[in-house]
């Protein structure tokens, strides 16, 4: 095949799977297998599955030695190509040139290919003078159009033809000087041959030559040896000595322009002449083999070498390389002359010596049971040769590769070549474990043709090798041979398959990896004749035989009673041929007079003493001898060439006379003929009419004698076997058919078969009328049934009748006490659960039946289906389904409605769903839920419009709980969406009124806020503070239907006024931190409660600048009044703000219990103002105000007088410090004016956060005099309370207590109102000057203004400041809303100025 063409896989030979039955008998399944897979050559048997023989080889025992296998040798047409170029190589060598290839188009030039091609084409000269070269490129495979031919006629004519006219003999030398001295001795020069003329021409041009010439004998002869020395041996001269060449071999001279072809230049080195150069080619070149490695492998040595080639090759892991690869590669490397890839192959390694793969019962080693089955196994290579079909038993020698298995071990493109086996037997192969193995096989009906194309395309490997084929060493492609007409087919072989192949199929594969393998040969009795073929072959190519084909087959025969009848019988036939043909020989032995003979027992021989010294075949029956030449004897088929002595010195060596051969083949005879005989009456039996049968015994008679003779399991006898099983068989059925005994009652068609089955058998069978009989009943019953069946097919509709159930169960009951099972029984009890269905359905579809769910429907189409199908039936499924789909197609509409939250359906549409789904008469569960939303949806609609419809606005709470139970209602109403704005409207409101009254984080409501501050509420707030607050519901004592009535509502308002007016004040608790009294306690105005200064906010003394700057003496100015963080529980608001709350209120169609709890809190406040102003009004209350203000001024128009050195201290500067972070909606900051105290305070703060290097030390050192003048303002404060006296005015005590009653009740308002801060003025005036508390507070105010608490203060950012909020300590905790009032803003009662809780520091700043 040429190397630029791809490899076609042939097409696939069979493969056979046989059962377990089948592989029972492992030569009876070949045999049935033969006719199909011998058209093939070779085939593959796949085992069943479970069977898996154990590997038995001793793995660490088991070492041999490989062959070495070059791969590009193993193919004819390249190992003929490689011998021609070893051939030509050595003509050049011993020339004393190299040969080097020449390369054209990147390719090496074919030498061989080049030279049969120019030969074919009619040689050298006439390819150049017609000029053919381009053909011949073309023939090579070269592209056209590159003047490839005139590179090819440069390399022929100086490479291959100095070769081939060596080949042909022109180049040798003519014998000059032979014929010269042949002329010399006739003295003539007439009639000289063609050698002679040229001698003549020689001796013309040689002037010395022409002197020796002598036309005389005589002593004058004697030079003429010197001369032949030193002249050519071509032309025969001996001029131009510079162009003479020695032979290194035989000394003669050649010049150089004689040789043919020419040399142009002497060679370097050594020279041989064209004679030297013939002898040395003409040598017989070694027939050609494989030769062994020299190292010895263990199987793991060979498998890691075998893995790591062939991953190294491949470049891939070995189970990853695809058998199609490795096919293409391997048929690549062979073809190829320029790669020379060597592997190893273990082959013919002897599993007698190094065990075999399977296990072997030989009693070296215990075998277990599971390997005892697998050693008694057919299919085991060492078994099966010597099974009791197989001719091999017969041969008591243990011949290695045919009676015992061999072993192969092979690694990937290890091969083995093309070949038949010995005595064109079979072979079996089984591949125990490993890579597959690819097979290449040819039909012995083309064995001939094979070698006929391996001959014509490679003769020159033939010529010294005759039976090279034999040899298996040489491959050939297979896709040469399939171009040349012979069939070939291939398979892969994997691990625990077998491959066949069959008598004279050429075969040949190679190995895809590492893998180990174990073959042997076998032989049936259809192989006798193929073997006799064989020897008769081997003859003719003069071949040795592995056994004597004649002595196998007498040993045979002489115990016929032995062997198998099918083997028997191929024995009688095959002892037949060879009884005529030797009678035939021995016959023409007495016709030359050959009368002497002994008897020779030639088994007992050695092979090599009883071989025919002709043609090599082992001799059994007869053999020539010579009594003078007694080492030699031939066969009788050449006893014309053993010796020349006459005929009276032979004699004929003989093992069995005529007359033995004779009886021994009438034996096999008779053996053959008893089956003859047996199968005849065997027929006749079998055979039987009606009126003739035997009876049962006669049968059984023949059964015995067929196994008492051993007679082969042939189909007669199958046949035989089959009637007697079927005769008992149905004894025992029609036995138990008329005594009701049966396991199981049969069919109908079953008693048919009966019956049928007793008519034809060949024996009388008694019982046969009486199971008629129960046949005929049978069919008369199945008859009536079938007629009652025929009746009720009809169309089915809701008021047909149904079939007669008590007809139908009678005919039950009838053929449920017959012994067969009759077909229309089955179709009765159809029939029957046709009618329950069909009335179930009528039950469920009427009038009278209960409610239809989808269940119900699905159930029947459920139990429909199991119901034997009829016209009926399936009119009522397609009514069922019809039904069924409409109720889930309205189901599936209705959940759409339900579970569709964002497209919702108005009332009306989904009212006509549910009026229209409830039309079908089934109970559909979304159908109902749907229509009970939609009673939900009206009793909303009701209770809205009851609501609107009402005397009042509707509560927030109902409005609310109607939007939720309409948001989770699948219908779309528009009352819901102004339901919803009403309800976001009345919530903004109520957001907007917590903003403005409550405090920020505050545990108060909005609705506790606006609520009056009662003796309950207190204690509860006392009870339960930092705890979860109590519910608006308790706040009041209103239950929340009471909450949803403004008159209960207003009365619950006017109680607690009631009782809030009457609160008794005269308590005596501790602070809000419930710690032990400490100093610097103050006291509640309100509640009377004692509080600490560092737990509450204490208000400032001085309530405004002017007070502090102009009248420093006016104490009752001052503001001492302190109210604690529970009885100011809100930011009280300005009424004004609290009337735009109401304005917006009167806009909410939605009542809210805040918004009648804050018009009660107005109408109070409005109402305590109007008397607070008419108390305020009174002449009495008039003239205390007017001497307040005589007073005030008295104490002005002092200051002025004074020094203005005792005044300094009324300059001192108040600043005012913010620790709020943000200005409250609603409060009006006075502080921000640029010279306030609290902007000058900012700034005093500011320079201390500019030192953030300086240490606290530090800072208070830099800012001492600042603190100084701080602490002595304060001080000086101190000193003035002593001096303070009192009362101012006067007032009576019916006056007094109605402002104190007025004082009382605007402190429990949570509003904000000017009265108040008026009132409290008057009745500070009115007492005498609060020393305790001015003097606590003053304290408190001192040690706020420590430097160290200054500069912390000052230090801290605004973020340290908000951390303040969140308390960490229990106590804190509990302190929590005190906390938060430090960050509120306080308000001046007077003035309604509102400014931050600050520090108040008195700055002494003294005039220069």
């Amino acid at each position: 095949m040429d190397g630029g063409e791809e490899f076609v896989p042939p097409p696939e030979c069979p493969v056979f799977e046989p059962s377990w039955e089948e592989f029972a008998d492992p030569l009876g399944y070949i045999a049935k297998i033969r006719p199909i897979a011998e058209k093939s050559g070779i085939c593959k048997i796949r085992p069943p599955p479970d069977w898996q023989p154990p590997f038995a080889v001793e793995v660490d025992n088991f070492r041999f030695t490989p062959r070495i296998q070059r791969l590009n040798e193993l193919e004819a047409e390249t190992r003929v190509k490689l011998n021609y170029l070893d051939r030509i190589a050595k003509f050049w060598e011993i020339q004393a040139s190299s040969l080097k290839i020449p390369n054209i188009e990147r390719r090496s030039l074919d030498l061989f290919s080049l030279a049969k091609i120019v030969t074919d084409e009619g040689g050298f000269e006439a390819v150049c003078k017609e000029r053919r070269w381009a053909r011949v490129a073309q023939k090579l495979g070269y592209p056209p159009g590159k003047n490839i031919g005139s590179l090819l006629r440069s390399h022929y004519e100086r490479i291959v033809y100095p070769f081939e006219l060596f080949q042909s003999g022109a180049s040798l030398p003519v014998q000059c000087l032979t014929i010269y001295h042949y002329c010399l001795k006739t003295f003539t020069c007439s009639a000289l041959s063609k050698s002679s003329i040229h001698l003549q021409y020689f001796t013309y041009k040689n002037p010395e030559l022409k002197k020796l010439q002598i036309y005389g004998a005589g002593p004058k002869m004697m030079g003429l040896g010197l001369v032949d020395s030193f002249v050519c041996r071509m032309c025969g001269r001996g001029d131009e000595d510079e162009k003479l060449l020695l032979c290194d071999g035989c000394e003669d001279n050649y010049h150089t322009f004689c040789l043919i072809p020419p040399l142009s230049d002497p060679p370097k080195g050594n020279w041989r002449c064209p004679k030297c150069v013939a002898e040395e080619c003409k040598k017989p070149t070694e027939a050609f083999g494989f030769e062994q490695a020299t190292r010895e492998y263990t199987l793991q040595s060979f498998g890691e070498m075998a893995d790591t080639f062939k991953a190294d090759y491949f470049n891939m892991p070995v189970h990853m390389v695809p058998t199609e690869l490795v096919e293409r590669e391997f048929w690549r490397l062979v073809s190829s002359i320029e790669e020379d890839v060597t592997v190893e192959y273990g082959a013919d390694i002897h599993s007698k010596e190094f065990g075999s793969g399977f296990p072997v019962n030989n009693g070296k080693r215990h075998l277990s049971d599971e390997e005892e089955e697998y050693a008694r196994s057919g299919w085991n290579l060492n078994v099966m040769p010597v099974l009791e079909q197989s001719v091999l038993c017969h041969i008591n020698a243990d011949i290695s590769g045919m009676k015992v298995p061999w072993l192969y071990v092979g690694m990937v493109f290890s091969a083995f070549c093309w070949h038949i086996e010995d005595h064109w037997s079979y072979s079996i192969n089984y591949l125990h474990w490993g890579e597959p193995k690819t097979w290449y096989g040819v039909p012995s009906s083309s064995a001939l043709k094979l070698e006929a194309v391996m001959k014509k395309l490679t003769p020159e490997l033939f010529e010294f090798q005759p039976d090279l084929l034999h040899q298996l060493v040489t491959i050939m492609n297979p896709n040469i041979l399939m171009s040349h007409g012979v069939p070939v087919v291939r398979t892969n072989q994997c691990a625990g398959e077998f491959v066949i192949t069959f008598p004279r199929a050429y075969h040949s594969g190679f190995n895809q990896g590492y893998n180990f393998a174990e073959a042997v040969n076998f032989c049936t009795a259809d192989w006798l004749p193929t073997g006799r073929s064989c020897i008769e072959h081997y003859r003719w190519l003069r071949r040795y035989c592995v056994f004597s084909h004649e002595e196998l087959t007498c040993k045979m025969a002489a115990c016929p009673e032995k062997l198998d009848l099918n083997l028997a019988a191929a024995t009688h036939r095959e002892m037949f041929i060879i009884v005529q043909e030797e009678r035939k020989l021995r016959k023409s032995l007495l016709e030359r007079g050959i009368k002497e003979a002994e008897r020779e027992a030639f088994e007992l021989l050695p092979d090599d003493e009883r071989q025919c010294d002709k043609c090599k075949t082992t001799c059994f029956l007869s053999a020539l001898a010579c009594s003078n030449c007694q080492e030699r004897l031939v066969c009788l088929y050449h006893s014309q060439d053993l010796c020349s002595c006459p005929s009276e010195k032979l004699y004929l060596r003989y093992r069995y006379t005529l007359d033995e051969l004779l009886a021994m083949l009438h034996r096999l005879k008779v053996r053959a003929e008893s089956f003859d005989s047996w199968a005849n009456r065997v027929k006749e039996a079998l055979e039987q009419e009606e009126g003739n049968k035997i009876d049962i015994k006669d049968l059984e008679v023949l059964k015995g004698e067929a196994a008492d003779k051993k007679f082969p399991n042939n189909e007669l006898l199958q046949r035989l076997n089959t009637v007697l099983a079927d005769i008992h068989k149905c004894e025992s059925s029609s036995t138990e058919l008329l005594g009701n005994s049966q396991s199981r009652r049969m069919s109908l068609e079953e008693l048919r078969t009966l019956v049928n089955t007793t008519q034809n058998l060949p024996c009388v069978m008694k019982q046969l009328e009486e199971v008629q009989a129960v046949l005929q009943k049978i069919e008369e019953f199945d008859a009536r049934a079938q007629a009652l069946v025929d009746s009720t097919k009809g169309e089915w509709k809701q008021d047909s009748p149904l079939p007669a159930a008590a007809e139908i169960q009678a005919l039950l009951e009838e053929g449920a006490s017959l012994p067969v099972v009759a077909p229309a029984c089955e179709l009765l009890s159809g029939l029957q659960e046709q009618g329950r269905w069909l009335g179930e359905v009528r039950r469920t579809l009427g009038p009278e039946g209960s409610e239809v769910t989808l269940d119900v429907l699905r159930n029947l189409m459920e139990s429909g289906c199991n119901v034997p199908q009829s016209v009926s039936v399936e009119t009522a499924m397609a009514e069922l389904q019809e039904l069924l789909t409409i109720a889930e197609r309205w189901e599936e509409k209705a959940q759409i409605c339900l579970e569709d939250s964002r497209q919702k359906h108005h009332l009306s549409t989904l009212e006509a769903i549910v009026n229209e789904a409830q039309l079908i008469p089934v109970q559909l569960p979304n159908i109902l839920s749907l229509q009970a939303c939609l009673s939900r949806a009206r009793a909303w609609v009701t209770d809205l419009e009851e609501i609107q419809n009402g005397e009042h606005y509707p509560c927030l709470d109902d409005l609310e709980g109607l939007v939720a139970i309409g948001r989770d209602l699948p219908v779309n109403m528009e009352e819901l969406k102004q339901l919803e704005l009403q309800v976001a409207s009345a919530h903004s409101w109520r957001e907007k009124a917590s903003k403005t009254f409550l405090k920020k984080n505050s545990q108060h409501s909005l609705l506790e806020v606006l609520c009056p501050c009662v003796e309950k509420s207190k204690k509860r707030e006392e009870n339960s503070l930092g705890t979860e607050e109590d519910s608006d519901v308790n706040l009041l004592g209103l239950t929340a239907q009471d909450l949803r009535d403004p008159g209960a509502i207003v009365m619950a308002f006017k109680e607690g006024e009631t009782q809030s007016d009457s609160m008794e004040t005269d308590n005596s608790d501790m602070c809000v931190c419930n710690g032990p009294p400490r100093p610097l306690l103050h006291r509640c105005h309100l509640c009377k409660d004692w509080f600490h200064g560092g737990c509450v906010p204490f208000p400032a003394l001085l309530g405004s600048l002017e007070t502090n700057l102009t009248k420093p003496l006016c104490w009752w100015d001052w503001n001492t009044r302190f109210l604690c963080p529970r009885c100011q529980r809100s930011r009280r608001p300005r009424l004004e703000t609290i009337l735009a709350l109401l304005v917006a209120l009167q806009k909410l169609p939605v009542r809210l219990p805040e918004g009648e709890a804050l018009q009660c809190l107005t109408e109070r406040a409005i109402n305590w103002q109007g008397r607070a102003k008419q108390a305020l009004d009174t002449p009495e209350v008039q003239r205390a105000l007017e001497r307040l203000q005589q007073v005030e001024e008295e104490m002005s128009s002092i200051k002025e007088e004074e020094p203005e050195e005792k005044n300094k201290w009324n300059g001192n500067t108040v600043i005012v410090l913010s620790d709020s972070e943000e200005t409250e909606d609603g409060v009006i900051d006075l502080t921000e004016d640029v010279n306030s105290p609290k902007k000058s305070e900012e700034k005093l703060l500011q320079s201390f956060t500019d030192l953030p290097d300086m240490s606290n030390q530090a800072v208070f050192n830099h800012f001492s005099p600042i603190g100084c003048c701080l602490l002595s303002g304060v001080e000086s404060l101190l000193s003035l309370v002593p001096c303070l006296k009192g009362p101012v005015i006067d007032l009576t005590t019916s006056t007094r207590a109605q402002l104190e009653e007025l004082q009382l009740e605007g402190d429990l308002l949570e509003v904000m109102l000017d009265q108040t801060h008026s009132i409290y003025r008057i009745l500070q005036a009115a007492s005498q000057p609060p020393h305790d508390a001015l003097h606590t507070l003053i304290q408190v105010r001192e040690e706020s203004l420590r430097p160290s608490d200054l500069y912390c203060r000052g230090s801290k950012s605004k973020d340290s400041r908000r951390k303040r909020k969140s308390q960490k300590t229990e106590s804190e905790a509990k302190s929590t809303e005190a906390t938060e009032c430090k960050k509120t803003k306080s308000t001046d009662p007077h003035t309604g100025t509102h400014w931050s809780q600050a520090h108040i520091l008195f700055v002494t700043i003294k005039c220069l």
